[in-house]
């Protein structure tokens, strides 16, 4: 099974090109959607982010409100490591072991959906790294559209987060989501067919 990680900063489209390689036969192992079954109240990581940020972050009916949690990490990065700390280890667990389940069902290749993949250290989970790049200016006004924040929100939530200079560096592919959804899909095609395919 081929295993590809597939990254971006917020706003990049990483999501979109999801989409674009299950189209193409791909399963996608999302980071996210782990990340929501992780918090599972009563949970192993449930107690542990309770324990480190206090009852405070929970809904009336026990859950993690990852709004509440949100505005905790994203205004100080000490509070974000923490967070961090707990949940990447767990989720590399998960990860591993979704893999395996898609190992044994014969699946020819997995998508590892994961913004925080470098960071993480999840680079070692995966058999190569595709990322997906936006410029801010693109992101922001995607942002502004999607999510509803400000321009100043958003430079904050890109500036949290690892450059997409860095990411590049890193990466074994880097899909250019600067245009529309056309160019984009053209992109992902000729990836699929070079890069998997001929594998």
């Amino acid at each position: 099974m081929l295993t590809i990680g597939l990254t971006g900063g917020i706003g990049s489209g990483k999501s979109v090109v999801a989409d674009l390689l299950r189209e193409q036969g791909a399963t996608i192992i999302d980071a996210d959607r782990l990340g929501h079954e992780a918090y599972t109240p009563n949970s192993e990581a449930w107690i542990q982010v309770v324990a480190a940020f206090g009852e405070g972050i929970l809904t009336a009916e026990g859950e993690i409100d990852r709004r509440k949690l949100g505005a905790i990490v994203f205004s100080d990065p000490a509070q974000l490591e923490r967070l961090n700390g707990i949940m990447h280890p767990l989720m590399a667990g998960m990860v591993q072991q979704r893999k395996v389940q898609l190992s044994e069902a014969s699946v020819a290749v997995a998508v590892v959906e994961a913004a925080v993949l470098f960071e993480a250290g999840w680079e070692t989970l995966v058999d190569e790294v595709w990322t997906t790049v936006a410029p801010d200016d693109v992101v922001i006004e995607r942002l502004r559209q999607r999510n509803g924040l400000s321009a100043q929100e958003a430079s904050k939530r890109i500036n949290s987060q690892m450059s997409s200079e860095d990411r590049i560096r890193r990466s074994d592919v880097v899909i250019e989501n600067a245009s529309d959804l056309v160019a984009l899909q053209h992109q992902v095609k000729a990836l699929w067919e070079t890069r998997v395919k001929e594998r």
